[in-house]
């Protein structure tokens, strides 16, 4: 029997694509490196093997390896409009101290806010939400200088470990805590302010999806110190969450709501003495 082949026209048509967009077959995993290399440098805690070299001249190999690594990266792909390619690279080493300084308000406010954390610790170790944003952090910096597909692909491995899909181009305020994580979208024009706490589930996102829009601010802008509780979804780039407020779970929100307010979904609950056999369990 002679080995199994695809249609010749449609193996030349492949071949054609992989030559006309040829990026380097390393990108995804080397993206992941990255990702891990600029968390250990910042915080010991994610070395996968025992913690740096913990003198000044450690530090500094460990950045300039940092440095190599993105280099790397980009030398292969298109050159970003706002920031030459070899600038890239000592912009983001000079951005870290503050971003560095925004994941230390995020893992305090993650601490403080919830009574299971023992430590800053265990918030850094172990909470998938604080994983998540200190790569969106990265991504962040690296998305401001134009720097092409390397801010989605951290984001999306930051969505692979942890379930909490940023875009890189949301611009989120300090002492941000995601709780649990798990579903929580954040869309690319969302505006976050300081000291927000959302649950699992929560989604930002955009009333209207069309590709026309994608210059427009199409996510909705969340204020200062704003709860918001597990599967709430708030839509739309006009829609403005005030200050200090909260938003219950399962709500669904496409208008703004002044600062101070609770906005909440109310169940229907309904009492019975007895249950016979022929009732319906659910209103569908």
């Amino acid at each position: 029997m002679p080995p199994a082949r695809l249609p010749e026209d449609f193996a030349a048509q492949l071949a054609e694509a992989r030559r006309a967009h040829a990026l380097p077959q390393h990108l995804r995993p080397a993206v992941k490196v990255f990702g891990d290399r600029a968390l250990a440098l910042l915080f010991p805690h994610f070395f996968s093997e025992g913690t740096g070299d913990p003198t000044l001249e450690g530090v500094e190999a460990d950045a300039a390896a940092l440095a190599v690594s993105l280099q790397r990266l980009l030398s292969s792909m298109e050159s970003c409009a706002e920031v030459p390619h070899d600038e890239v690279p000592a912009r983001l080493l000079a951005a870290l101290p503050g971003v560095h300084a925004l994941l230390r308000s995020d893992a305090e406010a993650i601490f403080h806010g919830d009574p299971a954390a023992r430590s800053l610790d265990e918030v850094i170790l172990t909470y998938p939400g604080f994983h998540a944003i200190a790569l969106h952090r990265v991504g962040h910096a690296l998305h401001g200088m134009g720097v092409p597909l390397v801010p989605r692909l951290l984001g999306e491995y930051a969505h692979s470990k942890t379930g909490v899909d940023i875009h890189p181009g949301a611009q989120i305020g300090r002492s941000f805590f995601i709780d649990h994580g798990t579903g929580v979208v954040i869309g690319e024009t969302a505006v976050i302010g300081n000291g927000v706490k959302l649950y699992q589930g929560v989604t930002l996102g955009a009333l209207v999806v069309e590709k026309g829009l994608g210059r427009q601010k199409r996510h909705p802008t969340i204020e200062d110190n704003v709860v918001v509780y597990s599967n709430a979804t708030i839509l739309g780039g006009d829609t403005v969450i005030g200050h200090d407020s909260v938003i219950g779970g399962n709500a669904w929100i496409t208008h703004s709501v002044p600062p101070f307010s609770i906005v909440s979904h109310e169940s229907e609950v309904k009492l019975q003495k007895t249950r016979r056999p022929d009732d319906v369990d659910f209103h569908i």
